[in-house]
């Protein structure tokens, strides 16, 4: 069910492009263009969907307050990438976010929840600056900020449903595989590989 919503989503964000083309409406353009962002590189596919499934790995309260902890961080960094504000190594932040998370989720790492947050948090803010030093210059910020959130927050909910769904209908070493396949991805983005 969850794919669904996401991909038919996705299809509509992508669809609508046409439908912002008239002058004057960067709230919106600047929403799709930050929509879009996020599902437009696979380094932040992974990382998003990873940040569910170690969600659905921890279970209870880390199912939302890891997301939410990933998603209020990544506007503080989108912040500061907007603002300019410089932060050294943000591509190698992004590729280690998925290699650490998808390891996470390879070995079913129960972390405490406060250092599941932290650790959402900090690869967050990566995230987010590349997201923010990237936002068009004619868009406006809110809704660029707005659009990627919401894109991280369906991509999210798409890793929780899927590592919850996958590990009771199937078998809970499926997410483990997940896991793997993403850390291995993103030792191949790091590398130069991908």
């Amino acid at each position: 069910m969850m794919k669904r919503i996401l991909t038919s989503t996705l299809i509509l964000a992508g669809l609508s492009g046409s439908a912002f083309a008239h002058t004057g409406v960067d709230h919106a353009a600047g929403l799709v263009h930050g929509f879009m962002h996020p599902v437009g590189g696979l380094d932040h596919v992974l990382a998003m969907v990873a940040v569910g499934l170690f969600a659905a790995v921890i279970g209870g309260r880390a199912l939302w307050l890891v997301p939410a902890s990933f998603v209020s961080f990544m506007l503080v960094g989108g912040g500061l990438g907007m603002s300019g504000v410089e932060i050294p190594y943000v591509e190698a932040g992004i590729a280690l976010s998925v290699v650490v998370l998808g390891a996470a989720v390879a070995l079913r790492w129960q972390a405490p929840l406060a250092v599941a947050m932290a650790l959402a948090a900090v690869f967050a803010i990566f995230h987010g600056h590349a997201h923010g030093s990237e936002m068009p210059a004619d868009s406006s910020g809110a809704a660029y900020a707005l659009g990627f959130m919401a894109a991280t927050a369906l991509l999210h909910a798409a890793g929780v449903g899927s590592g919850l769904g996958l590990a009771r209908v199937i078998d809970s070493r499926i997410v483990r595989v997940g896991g793997a396949a993403i850390a291995a991805a993103g030792a191949g983005l790091a590398t130069g590989w991908l």
